[in-house]
């Protein structure tokens, strides 16, 4: 299973789904927001904090992966170019493309806006989605 949970109210978080959902050509990433009760579950299953968690968490069956780890997994699992890119990227420090990561997670409510509910999926992607 490779399961997505983001923070479905965030519009840099919505508009990072449906980049992706027009990258997986193989329908092979899901969705959750994390205010879904499916994404409190898988919270509280890892171990997360329910109220102050707002990172990405990618799922997969290899394992669970937050912050700029989670974001490079996804990549991985695009395949071609994005592959590429991503397992470059996990070359680097933790330490510093976390950094980057908290940096943009900080401020991403500023700069791309929130929403007031979460997204709503059409009827086409709804099968993507877990919530």
């Amino acid at each position: 299973m490779n399961l997505l949970l983001f923070d479905g109210v965030c519009n840099l978080c919505n508009s990072t789904v449906l980049w992706v959902i027009k990258r997986d050509k193989n329908s092979k990433i899901r969705f959750a927001p994390l205010q879904s009760e499916v994404a409190q579950g898988y919270l509280k299953q890892h171990g997360f904090d329910l109220k102050t968690f707002n990172s990405l968490i990618f799922i997969t069956d290899e394992g669970v992966y937050t912050e700029s780890e989670g974001a490079l997994r996804l990549g991985q699992q695009l395949g071609g170019g994005y592959r590429v890119l991503a397992t470059i990227g996990l070359y680097f420090p933790p330490f510093l493309r976390d950094s980057v990561y908290r940096f943009v997670a900080k401020n991403r409510y500023k700069v791309w806006g929130v929403r007031e509910v979460c997204m709503l999926p059409t009827p086409e992607l709804k099968s993507r989605f877990l919530a």
